[in-house]
């Protein structure tokens, strides 16, 4: 790779340091390069086979784990996120690429659908047409800044694209360039040991826009992923759009995951609910896509108790180190300007716990009503951070006009006791059309990586609300189907083959079976 590009250093956001190591901005060549190896690799892998892809899988995992200490040192030294978190992290990246492993080697993700020739039908005979899923081309990932492990170099989109037989580039964050160099340098040595072609996966760095931009805009690339701010995002998707061929571009903007608390929860379980939510608001300084950043209830004597819960935990909560500085100051200007609105009234704030570090996230929490938060679109805006506004309605029927309001959303949390789930049957039934998870009595916080989880919702929490960025399905983001008609069985894919030779469960003349 070239290093003629702009030098650029990480650094820590919790002292404003610059850490060791110098990295270069990648170059137009540097990408041309990745993008020539992908489509040369493209040829090669998408044929592997599922024994060799899942073994790839698996020896990546492997590598992580052998970088150990040297790896969370560096992840918490450019994120300021703390050990045990990036732990966890670690855990979850090496947990999601064994998982897409495991998918692989079972092999009945392809989807394949078998209508065999029937010559006598009448009025007219059926030709034989086999049908299955085939990886779309070349991938790009861009790297996450809230989750330098799993939604970064080696993260779920990564290993759900590989697993899917697509080669990779990473654009890489320029917030944790060590990091990610790392991860890189391990997924290189899982492909030297399974033999695979280099251009399988390669990395760029850029703290600009140009090679991201290059990279989205050029005809190799079939595919690309982000998870970001919306604006990011969708300056991606135009990209795309301008293309000769347009791509899929599948976009995680984030959302403001609303919370409804319906009143006899709240009247049951105040104390329980707000110690729930202060908790969910300031994980992690709240930067998670999936933090509450909405909560709607009743104005009700019980609703005074939860508030002042509330608030006592929001003031109470100790800062933290947010992710960089430019995150941090975007976050205290967004939670500002919502403050600055007459109409809203701020409850509660904490304080900096540690004034000699740099980047000290302040939770907060506000509250405003109905019709003055219907009248405001600034107030439906995502603040990334540790902050929620709760919305109070004077009577049970707003609370539909605030979903109604809304975008899509990635979550919507109902906090509700069993009669309430019938009493409110109408408004509960409209929340599916706002969101691809909904959570009952539980905070939205949290995104388990299984086959059933979905990450994405309506625009603008994502570009396509079908599909998922988290779990085993996220697979299907990256592959397209093809049928093949009247060939002979010798030429077929192994997964279409008469006799079913690799064992997958497969639709014969609409019947699942493994015959």
């Amino acid at each position: 790779m070239s290093a003629a590009g702009r030098m650029f250093k990480a650094i820590d956001p919790a002292t404003g340091l610059s850490l060791d190591e110098d990295f270069f901005s990648s170059q137009i060549v540097d990408a041309e390069e990745a993008l020539q190896n992908a489509a040369t690799a493209f040829q090669q892998y998408k044929n592997i086979g599922k024994a060799r892809k899942s073994a790839f899988l698996r020896a990546i995992a492997e590598e992580l784990i052998l970088l150990g200490d040297t790896l969370i040192n560096r992840a918490a030294a450019e994120s300021g996120l703390p050990i045990a978190r990036l732990q966890g992290e670690l855990g979850r990246t090496t947990g999601q690429l064994r998982l897409f492993a495991d998918l692989v080697e079972e092999g009945s993700w392809v989807n394949a659908i078998i209508d065999v020739a029937l010559p006598e039908r009448q009025p007219m005979a059926r030709v034989d047409i086999r049908r299955m899923l085939v990886p779309i081309g070349p991938v790009i990932v861009f790297g996450a800044s809230n989750f330098p492990l799993a939604f970064s170099v080696a993260g779920g989109d990564t290993a759900s694209a590989l697993a899917a037989g697509c080669p990779v580039i990473v654009k890489a964050h320029p917030a944790h360039p060590g990091t990610s160099k790392l991860v890189a340098e391990a997924i290189h040595r899982a492909i030297a040991t399974c033999g695979l072609p280099r251009g399988v996966f390669s990395i760029l760095y850029d703290d600009g826009y140009e090679i991201g931009a290059y990279l989205v805009k050029h005809h190799i690339t079939k595919c690309v992923t982000f998870t970001g701010s919306f604006k990011g995002g969708m300056a991606l998707h135009q990209m795309a759009l301008q293309r000769r061929e347009p791509i899929p571009v599948f976009t995680e903007m984030g959302s403001i995951n609303p919370v409804i608390l319906l009143p006899k929860a709240v009247e049951n379980r105040a104390d329980e609910l707000a110690a729930q939510m202060a908790a969910s608001v300031t994980m992690g300084a709240g930067q998670f896509c999936t933090n509450p950043g909405l909560m709607i209830a009743l104005q009700t004597e019980s609703l005074s108790n939860y508030i002042q819960v509330l608030s006592d935990a929001i003031a109470q909560t100790p800062s933290a180190t947010m992710l960089s500085a430019g995150i941090c100051a975007n976050y205290k200007q967004l939670s500002e300007n919502v403050l600055q609105s007459a109409a809203v009234t701020l409850l509660a704030e904490s304080e900096i716990a540690d004034q000699d570090k740099s980047n000290q996230s302040v939770a907060r929490l506000a509250s405003v009503k109905v019709a003055d938060f219907l009248a405001d679109p600034k107030l439906q805006e995502e603040v990334f951070g540790p902050f929620s506004l709760l919305v109070i309605a004077d009577h049970i029927d707003q609370f539909e006009a605030v979903i109604d309001a809304l975008g899509g959303q990635l979550t919507i949390t109902v906090m509700a006791d069993n009669q309430e789930m019938t009493d409110y049957a109408a408004l509960l039934g409209k929340l599916s059309d706002k969101a691809g998870r909904l959570v009952l009595n539980a905070v939205p916080t949290g995104v388990e990586v299984c086959a059933a989880m979905q990450h994405g919702g309506p625009f603008p929490a994502s570009s396509d609300s079908r599909f998922t960025s988290v779990g085993s399905t996220a697979i299907y983001r990256f592959a397209r189907p093809v049928a093949w008609q009247g060939w002979d069985d010798k030429l077929l894919p192994d997964e279409l083959k008469s006799g079913n030779p690799l064992g997958i469960f497969r639709l014969m003349d609409q019947n699942w079976t493994k015959d």
